[in-house]
């Protein structure tokens, strides 16, 4: 799939349906430095993220009865076929759980996600190589995630919209974008050097562990924010 267009200029928005809003990012824009730098993040989420949100919503539009939450949005798009409102749907919760999966200080995982990663991989480092390798090995432009099953771990990679909250039982806890425009202005085409430092770096434990907390039926996932009334 083609990356959107921002030099193109959507025409004024009347909504009859609901109205996603662009969440902020979780830290400041120079908080991520050195593996990303201002310049990106700004590009990424300001324009980027922005585009796909913009689209998003003059799509929903003239639809009164569309889905409230994102999350329905992407699965009843997908359900029915419909592929520009899924993928710009689903890239607008893809990116804004991308931003939630990374901290500007990673840590390590906690509690009963330490202990599935154990089951399931051995270790965080041979977790850590398991997911560098599956998106490296991606052909094209798409995502990598760790993700829960119940209370087991598996690590996918989707092709360019794609996204697992269309799964039944399946719930994300890491992400990492391997679009270039993700990481290009910083790592070049370097797409192994970006999972790898991003892994080390920047993934947020905190937020996996809270997600798998969910998958185990312990609160909530993630949610995308709630769009305003038309």
């Amino acid at each position: 799939m083609a990356d959107q267009s921002l030099s193109a200029t959507l025409p004024p928005l009347a909504a009859a349906g609901p109205v996603f809003g662009l969440p902020p990012l979780p830290y400041g824009a120079g908080d991520l430095k050195p593996v990303l730098s201002a310049e990106t993040l700004q590009i990424h989420h300001g324009k980027h993220h922005a585009r796909y949100v913009e689209t998003l919503n003059h799509l929903l539009s003239d639809r009164p009865d569309a889905p409230r939450t994102l999350e329905a949005v992407v699965r009843a798009a997908q359900a029915d076929g419909e592929r520009g409102l899924f993928n710009n749907a689903a890239q607008a919760w893809n990116h804004a759980f991308f931003w939630e999966s990374m901290r500007s200080k990673t840590s390590r995982p906690g509690g009963l996600l330490a202990g599935a990663i154990a089951s399931a991989f051995g270790d965080v480092d041979a977790l850590g190589r398991r997911f560098i390798a599956e998106g490296t090995g991606h052909f094209g432009s798409g995502w990598v995630w760790l993700v829960a099953r119940g209370d087991a771990l598996d690590v996918i990679s989707t092709h360019d919209a794609g996204s697992p909250i269309v799964e039944e039982g399946v719930t994300p806890l890491l992400s990492c974008d391997i679009w270039e425009h993700a990481y290009y202005i910083d790592h070049r085409q370097d797409r192994a050097g970006w999972l790898t430092i991003w892994w080390s770096m920047l993934a947020n434990w905190h937020f996996a562990d809270r997600q798998y907390g969910a998958a185990l039926g312990h609160g909530e996932p993630w949610r995308y924010p709630a769009p305003r009334a038309a």
